[in-house]
């Protein structure tokens, strides 16, 4: 921190909460630190009984909770306004690095070629395309600068092109909810059409008479996906046929075309189970087919590939998936053949289909391989990558009779390249490299790698790390810990230019790859989920105790960073092991668990039961308010916290994140920064502009920094 910043830290004392109810407009707030109204609500079940006094938080339409808000920003821009130069140059460092003027690699598509451009000062992509040659005529599709104008928050969702290209199906969110409306373009005139579709998805689907959609439909309360409708051009909404309805509160629903383009497909999925129905898209007034009927523990996607359908699935034990098949007429599961058998060591995560040659996505040991398989049996190898630490994945290859595979491949310390890969030839084409622009990169100077740390149960949990080279491991550099490990959802190591800015700066970056995700197979996710979810926390704690004997750094410079059930590690391991951090960042944080799982109307809460457990269960109650990080907070020293959120978050409520505040403000018994910074334009996603959302990036960094006494 700043010489005189320490002071700070000891005169920034957080008041107890106050013991009679006065608005946050009168005279409790104590330093400048805003202290919430206590008002206590008795919440009960299992016998057992919890008193929470700042339930009151998730009245949105209060204005007494947008007042709290609101001080508690004015409260963040007090503590850190001493920081506000060093912001605006972080900013601006930041922003110099991403090149403004830019355009992604094309890709064909029915006779078009697709791409999407970035004009210098603008925030918002424009959509445009060409007709057949890359010398033709440009066609504007959208200007989403023209588009977002008068409104704080915008975001284009789906964009789908009728097959006769004349029209294209788009969706907007002004709100950031996720709740887009649907508006139809006729694109020889571009007129926008009357049909007007709200609370929706924002993913349409054309049927191949180029005059009948597919749409998504959201419950207005709990944001589920839960209704598949058809529309016909011209006609009215409220005449819109429902084709079917997700009765089943645990599962969503979703709607696509296959890539061969000859069926509508409707799929169901919960947590541990998938479902799909299919229709000739020819006949969009015909009626849906079940393709496997549910099962619970059977999870499974499909795709479609002449005259057969491709099947990855984890039936009969395969718990890393494996490949099947089986024909348009046949499609239950016991039709379905092998293709590529099951792997304890590989998990089967994605794949593309080409005329001649089948590309599969697996992972083994951590790393991402991409497997080349020709449909006639010759040849069957890997593209060669040799780091530890990369990532590469399949592009968008829409066109099956494509003689090249798009993929993309990055690293810690390379920046992202589009790739296209040559059957024939076996030769590789580099479309596209991210510049760093600014002059002052250089891939050589960074050095990455990837280390094991041993858990308390004796299981070893990589880390992947990335700082510049050169640097000394005395314990005495900064480090920024990050995870998530939830969903099964795989943090791989990527670049981000966002990034040196903390490396150039002598931070060391490492991410945990803890139990709860996908990193090392589908067993790794399964240990850290439902009753076993703790060794995520764990497996964090002792990664962090790992770096530290390891001297890359010391309890007076690691830093931990999480987002959303990321940060819920965040709230958990600061409560078990608080002393181990400097700061901590928890960016819209997953922190109340018990309540909100109690709370069917809340957006995704039944959804997440495969995941988290259902409280009304009272094994999984009393495990989950074990460690939900708002229901633990103690009278102890905690770290110095910057906590960010959005007001319009569909994902985890603001008042999650707000809650939490109140409470550690309340409790907590050291004199260290706890600071929360709420958009009150955006949701989970945060801003929806380009370079806008660099600003919440610059005040998380310079929270940091200033910690570690760098102020440029």
């Amino acid at each position: 921190m700043k010489s005189w910043s320490f002071i700070l830290f000891l005169s920034v004392i957080f008041a107890l909460s106050c013991k009679k109810e006065t608005k946050m407009t009168e005279t409790n707030i104590l330093d400048g630190a805003p202290v919430a109204i206590k008002k206590p609500k008795k919440l009960t079940i299992h016998n057992d009984v919890r008193i929470d006094n700042y339930y009151w938080l998730n009245q949105r339409e209060n204005q007494e909770v947008i007042d709290y808000l609101n001080a508690e920003n004015e409260y963040t821009k007090k503590v850190m306004q001493h920081t506000e130069s060093f912001q605006k140059e972080l900013f601006e460092e930041m922003k110099s690095r991403i090149k403004e003027e830019d355009t992604t690699v094309p890709y064909k598509l029915n006779g078009y070629w697709y791409m999407t451009r970035y004009e210098k000062g603008k925030d918002y992509p424009i959509y445009v395309r060409k007709k057949e040659s890359l010398q033709a005529q440009e066609e504007l599709l959208f200007n989403c600068n023209e588009m977002a104008k008068e409104h704080p928050y915008f975001k284009l969702g789906g964009i789908a092109i009728s097959p006769d290209n004349k029209l294209a199906a788009f969706s907007t969110d002004v709100v950031s909810r996720r709740q887009y409306t649907i508006q139809i373009k006729n694109l020889e005139t571009g007129e926008i059409l009357d049909d007007i579709i709200k609370n929706t998805t924002g993913s349409i689907t054309w049927a191949n008479d180029n005059k009948t959609l597919f749409y998504t439909m959201k419950d207005d309360v709990t944001l589920r996906s839960h209704k598949i409708f058809k529309h016909k051009l011209g006609s009215k909404v409220e005449e819109d046929i429902e084709v079917y309805h997700e009765a089943d509160d645990t599962f969503n629903t979703f709607v696509y075309k296959s890539k061969s383009r000859q069926y509508i497909i409707i799929g169901s999925s919960s947590t541990l189970s998938t479902e799909y129905r299919f229709l000739n898209a020819d006949d969009p007034d015909g009626t849906f087919k079940v393709f496997q009927e549910r099962q619970k523990n059977l999870e499974y996607s499909i795709a479609h590939f002449n005259g057969s359908f491709y099947i990855m699935a984890n039936a009969n034990g395969a718990t890393n998936f494996k490949l099947l098949k089986t024909d348009d007429n046949n499609t239950s599961i016991d039709n379905w053949q092998e293709v590529i058998p099951h792997r304890n060591d590989v998990l089967l995560e994605d794949i593309e289909i080409f005329k001649n040659y089948l590309v599969v996505n697996e992972r083994e040991k951590g790393l991402n391989k991409l497997r080349i398989i020709s449909w006639d049996g010759t040849e069957d190898y890997y593209l060669p990558f040799t780091s530890e630490t990369y990532t590469v994945y399949i592009g968008n290859n829409p066109d099956f009779d494509s003689e090249f595979l798009r993929y993309s491949y990055n690293s810690l310390t390379t920046p992202s390249s589009v790739i296209d890969y040559n059957f024939k030839t076996k030769q590789s084409e580099i479309k596209k490299e991210q510049e760093v622009l600014g002059g002052k990169f250089n891939k050589n100077n960074y050095e990455s790698k990837r280390i094991w740390a041993t858990a308390r149960d004796g299981v070893k949990v990589p880390i992947s790390l990335v700082y510049k080279k050169g640097i000394k491991l005395d314990g005495n550099n900064p480090l920024l810990q990050y995870a998530y490990g939830s969903y099964g959802s795989t943090i791989d190591p990527s670049f981000s230019s966002i990034r040196l800015s903390l490396l150039d700066r002598g931070f060391i970056y490492a991410i945990a790859h803890v139990r709860g995700g996908e990193y090392l197979g589908r067993s790794w996710y399964e240990h850290g989920k439902l009753l076993t979810k703790k060794n995520t926390f764990f497996d964090f704690i002792d990664c962090s105790k790992y770096l530290i004997q390891k001297k890359y750094t010391s309890q007076n410079h690691l830093y931990a960073y999480g987002g959303s059930a990321g940060g819920l590690l965040m709230g958990a391991v600061i409560n078990l092991n608080p002393e181990l951090y400097r700061g901590v960042l928890a960016a819209v944080p997953f922190l109340d668990v018990v309540t909100t799982m109690l709370d069917d109307s809340i957006p995704l809460t039944t959804g997440e039961y495969d995941e988290w457990g259902n409280p009304n269960n009272k094994a999984y109650y009393h495990y989950m308010k074990s460690y939900s990080p708002y229901d633990n907070v103690e009278a102890k020293d905690y770290p110095n916290i910057l906590v960010t959120t959005g007001l319009h978050d569909s994902q985890v409520q603001y008042w999650e994140p707000a809650k939490w505040v109140a409470k550690l403000r309340e409790l907590k018994t050291d004199s260290n920064i706890l600071l929360l910074h709420t958009d009150m334009d955006s949701g989970h996603g945060g801003a929806s502009g380009r370079f806008e959302s660099l600003k919440e990036v610059a005040l998380e960094y310079a929270f940091l920094l200033d910690l570690e006494g760098v102020n440029d």
